[in-house]
């Protein structure tokens, strides 16, 4: 075989993106499309031309024409349609976070042992080639021992309203710098201190700041704005500093990369993540697709984005969460 067929469930404006990027990437097929939402459903296959359209998981799960399957279901619904798909003996692509429980991210990952299909969790960053390139100077060693780190992941209020109804800006978006945090120190957090601001009066707060101390020593704070102004002209404000004993990296994404002044403003829109190139999506998270379908292909173990990295990540990132809401050290292990 040298072609997956894929469904994606789940098609929210994040899962719209996925199918837009499947599009690109030569070994994949977007062969089925699921959600509830029967308008939605429609529009979505008409938009691809998909005629396998799905409004139960279970019924595209059984469908012996699809091998592999991307899930875009909202964090608090990964669980059950991750663990049917890989029963089921598709191969996994699941978004970040991996669920919204470590008990229910645990369950994930045990499933996955011994199944047919490989299990990927989509954390897109380390697809960036900025961190990418900072890894492999760390893995170098030409920076000595990480003792320090921080992060900036702020994004304009505009995009937040819905957002903030589903998910924190700790666990939405700050889980992103913990994996890449963890990921660069090959370390593991032994506490976390955390505190949020509430700006709208929306059900999770507009910004969260967070602090980890590694067991080996390093520090690392994370700053999680969500309510940046809306004529802000960037998408995101990301950036990252790694300090050593021998060096420092910095890595500075969107602020901004490209500029377009219009009738209206000036604009930089993202160039790295998903930017859109005739109608198709490119950057960091084709990449992504591609190692997915290139690992499934080939058999070979999945090494990046694997269940166990992205649960510590997620233990960290809702131990930060239970902080901010009794403003007590949280311990981990």
């Amino acid at each position: 075989m040298d072609r997956l067929r894929i469904g994606v469930i789940g098609l929210g404006w994040f899962g719209e993106i996925h199918a837009e990027t499947i599009a690109g990437v030569a070994n994949l097929e977007l062969a089925a499309l699921c959600t509830r939402t029967p308008e939605r459903l429609a529009a979505m296959g008409e938009k691809f031309g998909v005629t396998k359209l799905y409004r139960d998981y279970h019924d595209l799960l059984a469908d012996p024409d699809i091998d592999a399957v991307s899930i875009c279901t909202m964090w608090d619904q990964h669980t059950e349609p991750a663990i049917a798909a890989l029963k089921a003996g598709k191969h996994v692509f699941l978004e970040k976070p991996i669920a919204s429980t470590v008990e229910d991210a645990r369950k994930i990952s045990a499933a996955s042992k011994g199944a047919k299909g490989i299990l990927f969790i989509g954390h897109v960053v380390r697809f960036n080639p900025r961190y990418r390139m900072a890894k492999q100077a760390i893995d170098e060693g030409r920076i000595g021992k990480i003792v320090a780190l921080s992060s900036r992941r702020n994004i304009p209020a505009a995009w937040t309203p819905t957002i903030l109804t589903k998910i924190g800006p700790i666990v939405g978006d700050a889980i992103h710098d913990t994996d890449i945090m963890l990921w660069f120190t090959g370390d593991t957090i032994a506490s976390t201190y955390a505190q949020t601001v509430d700006v709208r009066g929306l059900k999770h707060p507009d910004i969260g700041q967070t602090m980890y101390r590694f067991k080996g020593g390093a520090t690392a704070t994370l700053e999680t704005v969500w309510c940046m102004p809306d004529k802000t002209p960037f998408d995101i404000d990301e950036r990252m500093s790694i300090i050593g004993t021998g060096g420092i990296i910095h890595v500075q994404d969107t602020f901004p990369n490209l500029g377009i002044v219009d009738g209206s403003k000036l604009h930089s829109p993202d160039t790295t993540y998903w930017p859109m190139f005739n109608g198709v999506r490119g950057g960091a998270l084709r990449d992504e697709f591609v190692y997915f379908a290139g690992t499934a292909l080939s058999g070979a173990p999945v090494t990046i984005g694997t269940p166990e990295d992205a649960t510590a990540a997620l233990e960290a990132t809702l131990a930060a969460e239970e902080s901010a809401r009794t403003g007590n050290v949280v311990r981990l292990g």
